[in-house]
């Protein structure tokens, strides 16, 4: 009887060629069960990449969950001193940021633990870029913990460090700028982690940026110069991989101290593969070795996914830069400034009814969306840069890098209400508003326990009508409220118009879209 083998969709494919690559390397398969007991997630949160968990009793009662992570239960299971090198294919479970529900997901990596010292990173990384060349076009970024603590040491308090790590995840001038200002750094001392911040690119052009703006850490040096000696160790193994120097890259320093990296492919709108090292991890479990990894996000590998994200840049050739717009007042206003930065023709928003409009001079292609769907635009890969509010993204907390606070659409998010209300501290607060992910962060912030009420417009009717307390929502002029007789009772956050990029875009179309940046800037 003859067996007509089924094609392998393109992830079941690349698995088994890096399967291949793994047991060349002398790294053998490691297996665990479904499920292990909650209290191993539970004390170890920070190192997830989501913190929530999905969880049952057992038959002997006790609390379990389904695995969402495999790294923790490979050092568990692995003895103190011992050597061991081995890698996986599993699924885990872990709960979408974007729509809020678990999702099962593909997921192969390898541990070295044990592994020690620069050698042991230059194997990882090597088959780290292997394996991103299996997949495709592939951008391969370093970082180290010991740079990221460098550029954070003049940041002291507490509220200025967690703002300057946000603005160097972002790549946002503006944000490290505040950070500075909360931590009242010296012109030059800002304007120094500003450049770190912004610091991106090949690592052999990027590099002496680097070390003339930390020439003055011997210890951030020698860690420039390891890194060095490992971009080296990379191209000699897997010449096809671009090898980057990104500051970007974060991870929890209570488990990871040294290396850190991740991989991104042409095509492909999200993270695909992220690793480092992680000895602080096994301290957490009392053992005295090493250790370096990574893992691969099979599932960002299938062919609708790699076919939604924007279209690919070519070596050689400017690449077209997809830009999502706000409908309305504010898309208007970016597009002028496109226009008068000499960024893009005039008349190509005219007043048809068409939701995407091309400049083939300037290689622009601008889509017109819902303002509160630029983001997700964006961060999906749909469009490589946009325009939002920092209203929006506070809200939905989209993975992007926001690049330029372009000084458009200012306003205030607040607190607004009757003159006269007082509030009363028996029962929950009744809080109307469109932005309840901001409410309910500033009221837990004051510990105030709050009822949100979700409503999409008018919100300035809730009081009135007796359906809440207070509001929470953008104010520009504050006539609205006045008419209504209504007052700020209390400003949560400043908002304008930022200029963001999708994080894959950004590695291989950066060039682009820096100059896409810099010269919005410079105009007014």
């Amino acid at each position: 009887m003859d067996f007509e083998m089924p094609a392998l969709r393109r992830e079941e494919a690349i698995s088994l060629q890096l399967r291949a690559l793994y047991e060349r390397g002398r790294y053998g398969l490691y297996r665990m069960g479904s499920f292990e007991e909650y209290d191993l997630y539970m004390q170890n949160k920070p190192f997830l990449a989501g913190e929530d968990v999905i969880t049952f009793t057992g038959a002997d009662g006790r609390l379990m969950a389904l695995k969402p992570d495999v790294t923790l239960s490979i050092v568990k299971n692995t003895p103190d001193g011992q050597v061991r090198r081995v890698y996986y294919n599993e699924h885990v479970f872990r709960r979408s940021r974007q729509s809020g529900e678990y999702r099962e997901i593909q997921q192969m990596g390898l541990e070295f633990i044990g592994g020690e010292g620069v050698k042991a990173e230059a194997e990882v990384l090597c088959l780290a870029a292997q394996s991103l060349a299996a997949v495709g076009q592939a951008a391969l970024d370093l970082s180290h913990m010991e740079l990221v603590e460098a550029m954070l040491a003049p940041f002291g308090a507490e509220e200025a460090r967690a703002a300057a790590l946000d603005a160097l995840r972002d790549k946002s001038p503006h944000g490290m700028r505040e950070a500075a200002a909360l931590a009242a750094l010296d012109d030059a001392t800002t304007e120094r982690c500003v450049a770190l911040a912004a610091l991106s690119g090949p690592f052999p052009a990027v590099l002496p940026r680097a070390k003339a703006l930390l020439a003055e850490d011997g210890r951030a040096m020698a860690v420039l110069g390891e890194l060095e000696a490992l971009c080296g160790e990379i191209h000699a193994c897997a010449s096809e991989t671009d090898v980057r120097l990104d500051f970007s890259i974060l991870n929890d320093v209570t488990y990871y101290n040294g290396l850190i990296f991740q991989g991104y492919v042409q095509g492909i709108s999200s993270l695909v593969l992220a690793g480092g090292r992680y000895d602080n991890l096994l301290r957490r479990f009392s053992k005295a070795q090493g250790a370096v990894g990574f893992a691969i996000y099979l599932d960002a590998l299938a062919p609708e996914e790699a076919e939604q994200g924007a279209a690919p840049a070519i070596k050689g050739e400017r690449p077209w830069l997809n830009i999502a717009l706000p409908k309305g007042r504010l898309g208007d206003k970016v597009y002028r400034r496109f226009e008068k930065g000499g960024l893009s023709a005039g008349a190509i928003l005219n007043e048809s009814r068409r939701l995407v409009f091309e400049d083939y001079d300037s290689k622009m292609r601008f889509f017109l969306v819902k303002p509160s769907d630029v983001a997700i635009y964006v961060e999906h890969g749909a469009a490589d840069v946009g325009v939002v509010g920092r209203d929006v993204l506070l809200e939905n907390r989209a993975d992007v890098m926001e690049l330029l606070d372009l000084q458009l659409g200012k306003c205030r998010m607040a607190v607004a209400g009757f003159e006269q209300f007082q509030e009363d501290l028996a029962r929950p607060l009744r809080v109307a508003t469109k932005y309840p992910t901001v409410a309910r962060r500033y009221y837990a912030e004051k510990s105030r326990s709050v009822e949100i009420i979700m409503l999409h417009g008018s919100i300035e009717l809730a009081p009135l009508l007796g359906l809440s307390d207070v509001i929470v929502d953008i104010v520009e002029t504050g006539a609205t409220l006045r008419e209504n007789n209504l007052v700020v009772l209390a400003e949560i956050v400043e908002s304008s118009a930022r200029l963001i990029a999708n994080r894959a875009s950004w590695r291989f179309k950066g060039a682009a879209i820096q100059a896409l940046a810099e010269r919005l800037g410079e105009v007014t």
